[in-house]
């Protein structure tokens, strides 16, 4: 019987892409979505991996995509809920970036794990893992609406863990930093060092490392993983 693929939603770059990649080299089949075309896209196709356009921004781009993805596959190893939409609340538009995040965050998981947990059914092993923020274990004054929507997130893994169990395991990873953008300057990067305890920019690897911890162990569900170097203990 050949081996289910692996769902990872926004998996054009950074994280996402990093984690397809180690799947592939793992030999495990894998689907992507992604919001924007990019190189990395053709890269990961030349690689066997299948490409879906997905709009998370509101429900019927959702539901088109969980249509897309049903011709593509009829059963599913695990889905990894990676897009993730950071949009400035800014006076007047409060309304707007709420909703496209709580869309994004809430929305596309929790009708992706209702609509496709047939598709997981058909795999002997089934996982969801859901990837929040460590942001959400002590809120954020400045990026309150982001928060909000990925401490949802953490609900719907509670949630879906118990609806689910024991068919189908369903985990959470929180990080805090894993990579500087190319514009962060010097003083910016010494000042998010310092709020961990370990102090580094650990690279995307860790999350990887984390979800094969998730994916390999039988006896994990309803937990979520903190990996933010610390931050909690500085």
């Amino acid at each position: 019987m050949p081996t289910a693929p692996i769902l990872i939603t926004g998996a054009s770059q950074r994280v996402g892409l990093h984690c397809a990649e180690r799947l592939l080299d793992d030999g495990q089949p894998v689907i992507v979505s992604y919001r924007r075309e990019r190189e990395s896209l053709e890269r990961l196709r030349e690689r066997g991996a299948t490409t879906l356009f997905a709009d998370f921004s509101d429900e019927a781009g959702i539901l088109a995509f969980i249509v897309a993805l049903k011709k593509h596959t009829d059963a599913l190893r695990a889905i990894v809920h990676n897009a993730s939409s950071w949009q400035a609340e800014t006076p007047g538009q409060e309304t707007q970036a709420f909703a496209q995040m709580v869309n994004v965050h809430m929305l596309a998981p929790y009708l992706i794990n209702l609509h496709c947990a047939d598709l997981l059914h058909a795999s002997p092993r089934a996982d969801i893992v859901h990837i929040s923020d460590d942001v959400t274990r002590k809120g954020s004054s400045k990026h309150i609406a982001y928060c909000a929507s990925k401490a949802g997130l953490d609900s719907l893994t509670l949630s879906f863990a118990a609806k689910y169990a024991p068919r189908i395991k369903v985990n959470g990873i929180a990080p805090a930093l894993l990579l500087f953008n190319e514009d962060d300057d010097a003083a910016y990067r010494a000042k998010t060092l310092a709020k961990s305890a370990m102090g580094i920019e650990p690279g995307p690897q860790v999350i990887y490392q984390s979800l094969r911890y998730l994916l390999d162990n039988p006896y994990v569900t309803g937990t979520t993983l903190t990996v933010n170097g610390g931050r909690h203990v500085k």
